[in-house]
């Protein structure tokens, strides 16, 4: 059964929605910080958190399995720069902060997220 299995779509099919995700968590390990809409970050926001517990844990099979979801250099990234800082914190290694201003052309809510 499905119940309370819901997931934003995004207005995509499964695969691109996979690679949408994969593209932001990119963006936001490779710069440590981005400006995007509110729900595109608090569904980013699960997403990263899940690898970075796994770059936490420093073992061959947790950095293959963010390689199949990074590439390589942020990957490495990940596992050898961010996820140290983490290693005595249990969770929220995220923060979502809403933005006073809607983008201009279609007045979505924006968001900043970026690593505490």
């Amino acid at each position: 059964m499905r119940h309370a299995k819901t997931v934003k779509k995004f207005g995509r099919e499964k695969g691109q929605r996979r690679a949408f995700m994969k593209g932001l968590a990119n963006h936001l390990i490779s710069h440590e910080k981005i400006v995007t809409t509110e729900a595109r970050a608090k569904a980013l926001r699960g997403f990263v958190e899940r690898m970075v517990t796994h770059a936490k844990k420093q073992n061959i099979t947790s950095l293959r399995l963010i390689m199949r979801a990074l590439p390589k250099v942020n990957a490495y990234k990940l596992y050898h720069e961010i996820a140290p800082r983490y290693a005595d914190r249990k969770g929220g290694y995220t923060r979502v902060i809403k933005m006073a201003k809607p983008r201009k052309h279609d007045a979505s809510a924006m968001a900043t997220i970026e690593f505490v």
